[in-house]
């Protein structure tokens, strides 16, 4: 897979797409593979989870009313084994069904009906920011060491990773992007709607898009925080969003 710039689409991705509803694929197999995209087709979860441990995809579009297996469980298993870039397309009218997703390790969903147009912009966004070469903050990868340490908390912008003392933090793309986010604007109070725009790169078209965010933000907690219930890294803002504690006792290495 090749990455562009920002604005243009990544090229020859993998795509695994799972829809029980064989329109749907047919749709995405034909405007995705246009894009130059190989596209793989799995009309239940059972297939999806098959043809994901022998293909390695870069990104995976599933529905969450599949038979055999759901989207929640193909998510679950997916998410014990790889941090790779998760997007839902469901049907379901209940906010909580769609937050469920989220919580498993999504990384963003749309309701069906959808633009196949609009399902695509998200795509773009989803692998440039899970993209090592993309910053949300505006710095490039790959230049000098550039680690933040706070407590036993250390945060490789560079390597895009995380440890507390030797041992790795699984974090998803945009999971790392949102911590990134918070790091880079420390101490400042950060708005859900300015979140979704710098980190998922679209504004919300309704209230429960703004959930995406909070969702994020508790899966950084419990994988960050000693008491995520009890957070002295990432914090609430209230009637605002969130943000980072202010970095005064940390250190910096740049």
């Amino acid at each position: 897979m090749s990455q562009s710039g920002e604005g243009t689409r990544p090229e020859g991705l993998k795509i695994l797409v799972a829809d029980d509803e064989a329109n749907i694929r047919r749709i995405l197999e034909t405007r995705l593979t246009m894009q130059g995209h190989e596209v793989l087709m799995a009309c239940n979860g059972a297939e999806a989870l098959e043809l994901f441990r022998g293909s390695e995809p870069d990104l995976v579009v599933l529905d969450v009313m599949m038979p055999e297996l759901d989207g929640f469980a193909v998510v679950e298993r997916i998410r014990a084994q790889s941090e790779v870039p998760i997007i839902l397309l469901t049907a379901l009218g209940d906010v909580a069904d769609r937050i469920t997703g989220l919580q498993l390790g999504a990384d963003d969903y749309m309701v069906k009906p959808f633009s196949p147009k609009e399902l695509e912009a998200r795509i773009r966004c989803v692998m440039r920011r899970a993209s090592s070469g993309q910053s949300v903050s505006g710095s490039a990868g790959g230049s000098a060491a550039n680690v933040v340490v706070v407590g036993d908390l250390s945060v490789d912008f560079n390597r895009r990773q995380a440890f507390r003392a030797d041992e790795r933090i699984r974090l998803t793309g945009m999971e790392f992007n949102l911590l990134e986010l918070l790091i880079s604007r420390s101490g400042e109070p950060i708005s859900r709607l300015d979140m979704l725009e710098k980190v998922w790169g679209y504004k919300p078209e309704r209230s429960s898009d703004s959930r995406v965010v909070d969702v994020h933000i508790s899966r950084l907690r419990a994988k960050l925080e000693h008491d995520p219930e009890n957070p002295e890294l990432i914090l609430t803002a209230r009637g605002m969003g969130y943000m980072f504690q202010r970095i005064a006792q940390a250190v910096k290495v740049a």
